[in-house]
Formats: C-alpha cells, structure tokens, sequence
C-alpha cells in the first residue's frame, strides 16, 4: 500500500508517518508538507528510506490532486482551514481520505463523495474519533441509553504543570485558543441546552470528576453532545448528555474573566494586524513548552448509564495515553496520528467500503479498531455495574 499524509511534519502528523512506516503492509508513505526539511524532522523517528517527501508548488488543489492520484488513502492533518481543498481532491481522484476534523464543515460535499464511490472518513482522530467507536460499543450494551457523559482533554504530567494555568503545549496552542470560542450543546432533562462559548467557564457548568492515579480534574462542555446521539438508536430516549474538556483545576477560573475582557476576540485590535487571540497565542505559547523529560497526558473517559433486560446499569470505558519520551512523540499526537492511520490502512485495504462522508461511530469495525489500538499501547479499560 501506498499512503499520503498531509501535512506529515506537524505533531500529529509525524506519528502517522511513524506507525505506518512499522506496518508491513504499507510500502511507501508520501509526506506532504510546505517544509522542505523533511527527511531532517523526521531523522532518528522512522526509517526514511520508505518516506518520499513532497513540498506542494503552485495552487494547493492541483498539487493535491497529483498526489493522491498515486496512492491507495490518504490521512489529512491539514489545517482546518484546507481541509476541503484535501477532501475535494480525494473525491477527484476518488482516493479513500481520514480526516481528523468535523464534517460538518464539509457535509455539502456528501452527494459528490457518493457519486464518485469514495470514502471520506471524518472525525477520526482522538475525539472526536476513539469516543465515537466507544459510542458504537457501547450502544449494543443497552437496550436503551439515559444518559451519556464524554471527557476528553490533555494535560501536563503532575510534575509538568506550570502554574498558573497548569497547561502546557502538545498540539496547535492557537487551536487551543479558538476552542475556547467554539459553542457548545448538551442535553439537560432530555431538552437541548445550547451553550454559548463565553458561558462555557460558568460555574454551572463545571464540575470535577476523580481519575484513579490522577486526582480530580476539572471539565467544562465544549462540543455538540446531540450531534452524536441522534446517530444512535438506543439513545432516542436520553435525558442527559454533555461532551467536555478535562483541565487541571483552575482552568475556568483563569479563562472566565479574560473572556469578559475580550482577550479571545477575534477582532483585529485597532492600530494592529492581531486580534487579542492571536497575540495571546504568540504570549503564551513559548512559555508553555513541554521539557524534553516531560510527558503530556491524555485523558479520556465515556460514561454511559441505561438499561437492560429491565435492569439499570452503567458502563465507564477509560483510557490514558501518554508522551513517549523515548521518540518524543506526545501522547495527543499518538493519539490523533494512530487511530487515523488504523483507519486509513482500513480504507486501503478495502475494509471500509461505503461511499460518502462518514463517521466512525457508524463505520468503523469496533472489534477491529480496538485490537489494533491495544497493539499500539493504547488500552481502553472498560467497568459494568449494575443497580
């Protein structure tokens, strides 16, 4: 097999590469990247000699096009904004394409994805991504679902966290910044809540949950709980339902007032080319890098409650992923980067065949993807308890 990654010298990208460059399956992986330096960034991660490196001249589509028309998938770590550049070109070339970002954005895009037959995994990344084939596990435990509480979120290792915010770096700060932007919907008393991002940080939505070997950590809502469970049959009848970041404690207390004040606009300030988001990355993102001996952590926990057979129960899956300190690749990036090249290997092998825009709570093989996450180190424990 011959796979693409997009974007294959960014954090997520570079264990992409590195994962499937170790699949005997996979002959050659194509790095596209702006940077020219390459085989430099990668140097001592993977063995290069089955890396061919591209740097994309001229207009982004184009060149996208050229590329993927030579490959079996391809795994897109794009930024956000070039997504549906990728996208359109996979569907040009009707070559099967991972994305880690929402579809939403691109769901205009499905009629023509269909008709050219190809595969467009969306969503497929941590989380979204991970919790979305534990939703679909999950779903089949339960004759019906009451409620659903998803967190996810990476932080510093205990002896890595810098006060004040108890936060360090291991993706995209600015991306960090604009979710904190980003609207948010739960399900309270089985009605939709809409959350507006500068109410996320409100004392009524917080709240703390205890992690085993970790302590409490806090979690406030920030992303859209119903956009998932109108995908599942057995949760027609939820009464409750939020998706939340995890933080060390303090995290909305920082944030809360700054918001307010308007350091998360998106308006340029006047008399300067940044707005106060942009200048709050470029502040505070150099000081809150990760240590070469330091480890992020990611931190995920789904809990679902309903019930079976006329008994009510409970089922929690959990998993924490962390830094690798001998190749430093973060604990988010492997996050990220293996689940996208599982499923892209998937694509290429033919084990996903649907045409269209697709999501991995609907259709990626749970059984499957779980295996090979447990053979990448990555090991979701999983609790039942009945009332």
């Amino acid at each position: 097999m011959r796979i693409a990654v997009l974007g294959g010298l960014g954090l997520q990208g570079r264990a992409a590469i590195a994962d499937l460059v170790a699949s005997v399956d996979v002959e050659e992986v194509v790095c596209v990247d702006t940077a020219s330096d390459g085989p430099a960034r990668l140097e001592g991660l993977t063995d290069l000699s089955r890396v061919r490196f591209v740097v994309p001249e001229g207009a982004i589509g184009p060149a996208l096009v050229n590329v993927l028309a030579d490959v079996d998938a391809v795994i897109d770590l794009l930024p956000q904004p070039l997504m549906r550049e990728a996208v359109l070109a996979a569907i040009a070339t009707r070559t099967p394409l991972v994305t880690t970002n929402y579809g939403k954005a691109i769901a205009d895009l499905a009629p023509a994805a269909e008709k050219a037959g190809v595969s467009i995994m969306t969503e497929c990344g941590l989380d979204p991504g991970i919790d979305l084939v534990l939703y679909a596990r999950a779903a089949r435990q339960f004759d019906s679902i009451a409620s659903i509480d998803s967190y996810c979120g990476g932080i510093p290792e205990p002896k890595a966290m810098a006060k004040p915010l108890c936060y360090k770096v291991s993706w995209n700060f600015d991306m960090v910044l604009v979710s904190q932007n980003r609207d948010s919907v739960m399900i309270e008393d089985g009605e939709r809540v809409a959350v507006p991002a500068g109410r996320q940080h409100d004392n009524r939505f917080i709240h703390e949950i205890e992690v085993t070997g970790l302590g409490r950590l806090e979690a406030f809502p920030n992303g859209d709980a119903l956009h998932y469970v109108e995908m599942l049959a057995a949760a027609k009848g939820l009464q409750r339902s939020g998706r939340y970041t995890l933080r060390w404690p303090g995290w909305s207390a920082f944030w809360a007032p700054l918001k307010e004040l308007g350091f998360l606009s998106e308006d340029k300030v006047p008399g300067t080319s940044a707005s106060p988001r942009e200048f709050l990355g470029r502040l505070l993102g150099p000081q809150l890098q990760y240590g070469a001996d330091e480890k992020d952590l990611c931190v995920m926990r789904n809990v679902f409650s309903g019930s079976e057979g006329g008994r009510r129960k409970t089922v929690t899956s959990e998993l924490i992923i962390e830094r690798d300190l001998q190749s430093g690749l973060f604990g988010m990036s492997l996050g990220v980067g293996y689940p996208a090249s599982i499923v892209a290997q998937m694509l290429a092998r033919g084990e996903i065949t649907t045409p269209g825009l697709l999501n991995p709570l609907l259709h990626v093989p749970d059984g499957r993807f779980f295996d090979e996450l447990a053979k990448h180190g990555i090991r979701v424990t999983e609790t039942v308890d009945w009332d």
